[in-house]
């Protein structure tokens, strides 16, 4: 049985009419885009460090720290996707 939520298929905000598409919605579990974001915060970290004297200098070490950070919460974000789409999953 399939059960499908009865949505308008027009919205009038003002004088305009906008129809909704009838489409499926995509089934995305987050996964890869987060592992993009993870790679991207480590190469960033890793392109930094040879600067870090610079960085010291110009008061700007805190980048260094912000990719090191950006990449540990994205770990953390990472495996919480990773649970949320084995939870999916395991649903009938």
């Amino acid at each position: 049985m399939e059960f499908r939520d009865e949505q308008p298929t027009q919205h009038e905000i003002g004088n305009r009419t906008f129809i909704v598409a009838d489409v499926e919605p995509l089934d995305v579990d987050g996964v890869r885009t987060v592992e993009i974001g993870v790679a991207l915060w480590a190469v960033a970290f890793v392109a930094l460090l040879p600067f870090w004297g610079r960085l010291e200098e110009d008061g700007r070490l805190w980048w260094l720290w912000t990719c090191l950070a950006g990449f540990g919460l994205g770990l953390l974000g990472l495996e919480y996707c990773r649970r949320r789409r084995k939870a999916r999953q395991a649903q009938p």
